[in-house]
Order: structure tokens, then sequence, then C-alpha cells
């Protein structure tokens, strides 16, 4: 699939099969992640490959909602500041940014895997520090079910360019 497509028919899963993800397939989009764009290409990011059956309780506790733990797994990104790039005019660490550019990787190489995926921001983070064993200068960053999608995407809505984009100036 071309890359514009791939991002025209991406969205975000709210229902998935209970169907195992391939390891070939998890693989793939592991190493997508991997070759993310980060800052002087540290990597200060970390993913935790969580298999849901079993552990539905505990990862509710993370997020709430039934559909978060459908899919038989759930993918962790979680940032590593004492590993990322820090801007020396104003001390300013990229290890967030550097996880979230990670898991756009990770979203839309499943997308072309034909997975489904929903980015996850509204999670409990101290649940998620507990449940996923977390070092105090690790932050968890963004979670997402991976699976096959048992649900169709609703239309798309987006703001048009003319909000979203500025030339020259603010």
């Amino acid at each position: 699939m071309n890359f514009q497509a791939l991002i025209r028919t991406r969205y975000s899963v709210r229902a998935y099969k209970p169907d195992a993800v391939e390891e070939d397939k998890l693989t793939r989009i592991l190493e997508a992640a991997r070759i993310a764009p980060t800052a002087a290409n540290r990597q200060a990011f970390r993913i935790i490959v969580l298999p849901t059956k079993g552990r539905e309780a505990e990862l509710h506790r993370i997020y709430g909602r039934d559909w978060f733990v459908q899919a038989p797994l759930v993918l962790a990104v979680c940032a590593v500041p004492s590993e990322a790039w820090v801007r020396k005019a104003d001390g300013w660490n990229a290890a967030e940014v550097d996880a979230t550019i990670a898991m756009a990787h990770i979203v839309l190489a499943a997308a072309e895997e034909g997975l489904g995926t929903c980015w996850i921001a509204a999670f409990d983070p101290g649940a998620a520090r507990d449940v996923l064993g977390l070092p105090p200068d690790v932050i968890p960053a963004a979670f997402t079910p991976l699976g096959y999608p048992a649900d169709t995407p609703a239309p798309k809505k987006r703001r048009p360019l003319t909000e979203l984009v500025r030339r020259g100036r603010w």
C-alpha cells in the first residue's frame, strides 16, 4: 500500500477479534519503531509487549475500556529521559517526543499489516507504572491494543489545512 493510501485508511480501532497476531507481523511492527527517527538517534524509548489473556483486570487498571483488552496484545511505549538528547539552550528533553514518534511508526506499520491500533494517552500513569514495573526514571508515554479489527472505520473528521498551517509566521 502506498503511504497516502495507508494514512487515509488507518483509523482508531475500538473493537478487536481475539485472533493471534503472527510473530512475523509483530516483528515488522517493532522494527518500524526501532528505525523511527529520534533526536540525535538516541532511541530513548522502550516498547513493552503485553499479552492480554489472563491480564485483563490489571490492564483495565491502566485504561478501563473493555475494547482495550479485546486484542491479543497491548503495546506500551515508554520514554527514557536519561538516554535522550537534551537541548542545551533550555534543557528540553526529547525522550517523550522520541517515544511518540516510535508509536506513530507502530500504528502505521500495524495498519500496513492489516492490524488495528488505537493510540491511548488517557491512561492512569500510576497504574501503568505499577503494572509495567517501571523504574522511577522511565515515563509511560502511550499505549495501543494490537490485533485484528472487529469494527469498521467511521468517516474521519479533520480540520482543514487552512486552520492548521501558517506560512512564514504565526
